[in-house]
């Protein structure tokens, strides 16, 4: 009997699931690759001529964190950076060679000249940002929707994540921090990311807006707040925590 392995099939940025939303149990290929050699757990992309299996469906990704526990979600995560960084190093960056899968770890090989080239994340940087009982909030110039989010980039060659941190919102608001601290961090595979999350206070400056990328921005009340980001995600998990201490602190 074949042996099987439960599989995150990818097209995309979207997963081959049930109607219970859970992933398959296939048959292995040689192309399959593996996510955990203890619990037997593959990863591979859907061919561009293959039929998805009856019983199943291609679900986005982004759907799935409001359904999927952390864990789950993660697991995802995984699987999906590793196909792009696998699908991104098919040749040697030194001296173009085709590469090679390593046997036992994540790395591309270099036949040729023998470079190694591993997985890498793309650190970003996301903060909260409170003025007494107010949150800054600010509405992407990518959003379709009336959903205001959380001041987030990417961290730059030779600065600190503070530093990305205060960088990020005087470009994008206009204002200047104090009491930068970190939060907590997320894996986020779009395509491969890793969300530090950061709480900061206001300490001056007037909000004005990045026209390339904020259409705009405000402090806002804790308990008067616009559509946030979805559940499951990292600037809402931050907003209910600061909406949360700023509730209990008006209580008292």
């Amino acid at each position: 009997m074949q042996q099987t392995s439960l599989a995150y099939i990818f097209k995309q940025q979207q997963l081959l699931v049930d109607e219970n939303f859970q992933i398959p149990r296939v048959g292995r290929i040689v192309s399959d690759l593996s996510l955990d050699h203890m619990s037997n757990v593959i990863a591979r992309d859907l061919r561009p001529d293959e039929e998805i299996p009856e019983g199943l469906q291609l679900v986005p990704i982004r759907h799935l964190i409001t359904r999927w526990s952390t864990t789950e979600f993660e697991q995802a995560s995984r699987a999906i950076q590793l196909l792009e960084w696998r699908r991104n190093h098919k040749f040697c960056s030194h001296c173009g060679t085709a590469t090679e899968i390593h046997a036992t770890e994540y790395a591309m090989i270099c036949p040729a000249c023998g470079y190694h080239q591993y997985p890498r994340v793309q650190p970003c940087v996301i903060t909260i940002i409170t003025k007494g009982d107010e949150i800054l909030l600010a509405q992407s110039t990518r959003y379709t929707t009336n959903m205001y989010g959380l001041i987030a980039g990417f961290v730059e060659v030779g600065e600190t994540l503070e530093q990305a941190v205060a960088r990020e919102t005087l470009e994008e608001v206009g204002v200047q921090l104090k009491n930068i601290q970190y939060l907590s961090s997320q894996p986020w595979p779009f395509p491969s990311n890793l969300m530090l999350a950061f709480r900061a206070e206001y300490a001056g400056g007037e909000i004005v807006p990045q026209a390339e990328e904020i259409r705009h921005a405000a402090f806002f009340k804790y308990d008067q707040l616009p559509e946030i980001p979805f559940v499951g995600s990292i600037a809402h998990k931050m907003i209910m925590q600061i909406v949360d201490e700023l509730k209990h602190s008006a209580a008292k």
